[in-house]
């Protein structure tokens, strides 16, 4: 198995599950929804939407974290390091790697599998009229640590890579701006196919110069 198979396997795995739980945002509004018609329609408020909608709210966020990473989308001070050449843009991205990534994200998953070992010993429930478990919630801090430490590595992986090569390796391609703009103007009556030519000609100069100041660390 090449470096490129083994970068593109663990990008497939984090964004298989930042897409996976990102089906919780359709709970979640469901849930609100219902609640607001029970809660000034029916006069029928639940005791324990509040804390189920921080706990779904909750887990998107964490489990999304590493879907985030591999598709290099966190943000990043860009004043610099956009000029930089790749093996310097690498180099850095390295050091702050181990220097704050990886102490920062082992003591998130160790801590959190403290927690939830703690939640899970005292059966922590919460504070309301309808008591719910907490430690399944608890839970998802210690796996969503070990993804985006899996991510993390493998990002590191990368920035070796292209300190030896001096240029980035491909990511795993999942779906862009400027695939959602080609295809509202192809589904567009309103719009002729020259202005569509001419619309979709100046997003991909603005994507492409993005991509360039990047490093190419998005493509």
């Amino acid at each position: 198995m090449t470096i490129q198979k083994l970068l593109h396997g663990v990008d497939e795995i984090s964004t298989w599950i930042g897409k996976a739980f990102a089906w919780l945002i359709v709970a979640l509004m469901l849930l609100v929804c219902v609640e607001v018609f029970k809660r000034y329609i029916l006069n029928m408020p639940t005791a324990w939407v509040f804390d189920v909608s921080n706990m779904l709210y909750g887990t998107l966020f964490m489990m999304c974290g590493a879907y985030t990473l591999a598709q290099d989308g966190h943000v990043r001070g860009d004043f610099l390091y956009g000029s930089m050449k790749p093996r310097r843009q690498a180099g850095l991205d390295l050091v702050l790697y181990v220097v704050f990534f990886l102490p920062g994200i082992l003591a998130l998953t160790w801590a959190g599998w403290i927690y939830f070992g703690d939640s899970l010993k005292m059966h922590e429930t919460t504070f309301n009229a309808t008591p719910l478990p907490v430690y399944p919630f608890k839970l998802i801090i210690p796996i969503a640590g070990a993804v985006v430490l899996l991510q993390g590595v493998a990002e590191m992986v990368r920035c070796i890579v292209c300190i030896r090569t001096g240029e980035w390796t491909p990511r795993l391609k999942d779906a862009d701006e400027i695939d959602v703009v080609e295809q509202q103007l192809a589904g567009s009556i309103y719009v002729d196919e020259a202005t569509k030519r001419e619309a979709m000609a100046k997003a991909k100069s603005i994507d492409e110069h993005a991509r360039q100041r990047s490093g190419g660390s998005m493509s």
